[in-house]
């Protein structure tokens, strides 16, 4: 997910079996496709005109539009010397998401940074690309993004994901904790060191997003869910007492063996109020 992997070259395809130590590729990642240098198998993995919304770009439609953020995106990666670790990829029918971690050259060096991918497609192409990522990692502020989906009022998440997301709404911390999995863990969209784990963990962490005043109630847009692991987009409109402009998030929830929370990662770029950290 996303690129189709038939319209690579073979060096292309190979460079990537090699490195995902794979006999055969579902889909081409989307990093590892940016840099092919194989612009034309980009443009016609898309049914029809190329279009995605990029953090920084905004949206990006149309051949012309988009084989010019391939070629600037791709000369940023090199500059910045970026290596992409791989962390959940699904892929379905009709739609699929997909995880990783870019590592970095920054101005004072290494850094990561979380993004996730999302992806509707039809007839085995991609209609449309949502990524998401947080600007903290790469600027120290947040550049507060607005929404690329409506709410959808009949979306409801089943078993501990709707358990979930009804606690925080609530600021509930206890049963946001309850949620997880006694091992599990929740990474924040700056990724890196703000990885919250355990039951001690997790706990400091939602006291801290829940201090000003109430919980986080986000409206629901699109959900993408395979049983193990789901992809929820969303709106973010109030942080406890303080209302916000909408703005888009997706987070993802991997359930672990007993049901529960295995991790909570969150990719948005919200300014949560009074300083409550990325």
């Amino acid at each position: 997910m996303p690129w189709v992997p038939e319209l690579f070259s073979a060096p292309a395809l190979q460079r990537v079996k090699e490195k995902q130590r794979r006999d055969e590729l579902v889909s081409m990642p989307y990093f590892d496709g940016l840099m092919a240098g194989e612009p034309d198998a980009l443009v016609e993995s898309f049914t029809g005109e190329p279009e995605l919304y990029d953090p920084v770009r905004g949206r990006i439609r149309g051949a012309r539009a988009f084989e010019a953020f391939v070629t600037e995106t791709s000369a940023w990666l090199r500059q910045r010397n970026v290596s992409v670790e791989d962390v959940e990829r699904v892929v379905a029918e009709r739609h699929g998401f997909e995880e990783l971690v870019l590592h970095l050259d920054g101005e004072t060096g290494r850094l990561d940074l979380p993004v996730a991918i999302v992806a509707e497609k039809s007839d085995g192409l991609i209609d449309e690309l949502r990524i998401y990522s947080s600007s903290w990692p790469l600027t120290g502020r947040h550049a507060n993004r607005p929404p690329l989906l409506q709410p959808d009022p009949e979306l409801r998440e089943s078993d501990v994901v709707g358990q979930y997301q009804r606690a925080l709404a609530a600021g509930d911390v206890d049963a946001i904790v309850a949620a997880f999995e006694p091992d599990g863990y929740a990474r924040e969209p700056a990724g890196g060191a703000h990885v919250h784990s355990g039951r001690d963990g997790l706990r400091a962490f939602y006291e801290r997003l829940f201090s000003n005043g109430g919980g986080i109630p986000l409206e629901h847009c699109a959900l993408i869910d395979d049983g193990r692991s789901c992809a929820l987009e969303y709106n973010v409109v109030r942080w406890g007492k303080t209302e916000l402009p909408p703005e888009a998030g997706v987070a993802v929830y991997v359930r672990g063996e007993t049901g529960k929370l295995a991790a909570a990662r969150i990719y948005d770029d919200a300014d949560p109020p009074l300083g409550v950290g990325s």
